[in-house]
Order: structure tokens, then C-alpha cells, then sequence
């Protein structure tokens, strides 16, 4: 049975690149190995993560998540079976929120800053199939 889960997280390291570099890495290694795809988003210290796989696999990575020192705040905002994968192209495609154009932004948000704390699993998951549609996606892990 595969499932997607959405969640957010703020950052905890003050390095922003180098937390994202570690989480690139250790998507590398295991999410293949695992089954797992998905895109990691990330801009002013915020994480929005959609991850897809197996059940027990899925579920597995999102406790390791919420217990990793590099996240902090974690919230999740979306959890269902799926039928087939959205981000099936990338063992973790990755986008920078930063470098998005305002209009995309307020097309999801309330105001012209990027929160998804704000925002609903399903407005976030628009938005990901959004950037994954307008090739924001870069870099396939």
C-alpha cells in the first residue's frame, strides 16, 4: 500500500545549506534503498517535506523526522493512501521557497511570505504539484 505524507518543520541549525546538504545525503542513501520519493522544500528556516512509499516505510522515515535534531516544530499536515506517486521522479527533488516568484507564493498564502504553518496539507500539496509542473524541481537525489 503506498502513502503520501506532507509535514512542515523550522530548521534548527543556523546553516541552512549544511542541514539541507546532510538531509540530501541521507535521502541518497536510504531512500532508494527504501522505496521512498519525494520533494524536500526549504526557505526561511522552514522544511515542507512530501515523502511516498510503502506504509511501514512512509511512516518509519516521518518518526526518524520528527525525532532528528535538525528539525524542529514538526507538524504534519497530510497523510493519505495514494493510488500512484506524484513525485515518483525523485528519490528527493528539492526546491529553494526563497527563489520563488511573490505571485506563486500568494497564489497559496495569505500574504507574500512563504508559511505553511498557515496553510492546509492540501493547499501545500498544490503547491508542491505547482513547482513540480513549472520545473522548479531541481537537483534528483
Amino acid at each position: 500500500m503506498l502513502v503520501r505524507l506532507l509535514y512542515v518543520s523550522r530548521a534548527s541549525e543556523r546553516d541552512l545549506e549544511a542541514s539541507i546538504e546532510s538531509i540530501m545525503a541521507s535521502a541518497r542513501l536510504h531512500n532508494l534503498q527504501n522505496g521512498i520519493t519525494g520533494i524536500l522544500c526549504y526557505g526561511g528556516g522552514i522544511y515542507v517535506q512530501a515523502i511516498e512509499g510503502g506504509r511501514v516505510a512512509v511512516n518509519r522515515l516521518y518518526r526518524q523526522i520528527v525525532s532528528d535534531a535538525r528539525h524542529t516544530d514538526v507538524e504534519l499536515l497530510h497523510y493519505e493512501e495514494i493510488t500512484e506517486r506524484r513525485f515518483g521522479g525523485w528519490t528527493m527533488g528539492q526546491v529553494n521557497l526563497s527563489r520563488l516568484n511573490t505571485s506563486v507564493v500568494l497564489k497559496y498564502c495569505e500574504k507574500p511570505e512563504f508559511n505553511p504553518y498557515g496553510m492546509s496539507g492540501r493547499v501545500s500539496l498544490a503547491l508542491l504539484e505547482e513547482l513540480m509542473a513549472t520545473a522548479c524541481i531541481i537537483g534528483r537525489a
